[in-house]
């Protein structure tokens, strides 16, 4: 049996994962409830897969933090004791994270492998362009979006699903979290 893959991602309102200007880290709507949902969600056994980009942001990121930022969030900080797969074709080992491994070639032929072989799930955080790419190939089984509730129509970067292939979209799971943020989680299915 394939193990589940899951696509996580933050996303503002206007569908960006990321802004530019003068907002924080979590658009400044983190609370106690989104935190504590995240920490348990990397509390459960399981594989991190990052695309190289990914990687490499997240240990910039925390590298250049304090233990008091939110980029070092206890969920964070419990994401980064799990095991991990890093898809690229030009990053070499060891790498800067606790049990982490590189994995070379097409990330879609190298998450198809690890589906057959794991005996965790597998969770992917951000990773936009390898994330469609495996959406468009039909092996994410779960779409997680937490929505934030901002538009950053000026300074938002990363459009989270920008040439992305038309998905159909089940909701399997909806939440609010500190009475404002939504934790969305939809079975996708290319729309044909």
């Amino acid at each position: 049996m394939a193990a589940t893959y899951t696509f996580d991602v933050f996303s503002s309102l206007d569908g960006f994962g990321a802004a530019g200007g003068d907002w924080t880290g979590y658009w400044g709507k983190q609370g106690p409830e989104l935190l504590d949902r995240r920490l348990g969600l990397y509390r459960e056994e399981q594989r991190m897969v990052f695309g190289a980009h990914t990687y490499r942001a997240f240990a910039r990121m925390l590298a250049a933090s304090s233990p008091e930022s939110d980029v070092r969030d206890p969920w964070v900080t419990q994401m980064r004791s799990l095991p991990a797969t890093v898809v690229s074709s030009t990053l070499e080992g060891p790498l800067d994270w606790p049990d982490a491994t590189v994995a070379s070639g097409d990330a879609v032929d190298v998450v198809a492998r690890l589906k057959e072989e794991s005996e965790v799930p597998l969770r992917s955080h951000g990773s936009l362009s390898m994330n469609r790419a495996l959406m468009a190939a039909g092996l994410v089984d779960r779409l997680q979006v937490t929505l934030f509730p901002v538009i950053t129509g000026q300074s938002g970067l990363d459009p989270v699903f920008h040439g992305a292939a038309d998905f159909d979209l089940e909701l399997i799971e909806h939440r609010t979290l500190d009475g404002r943020v939504q934790e969305l989680v939809y079975r996708p299915a290319l729309h044909v």
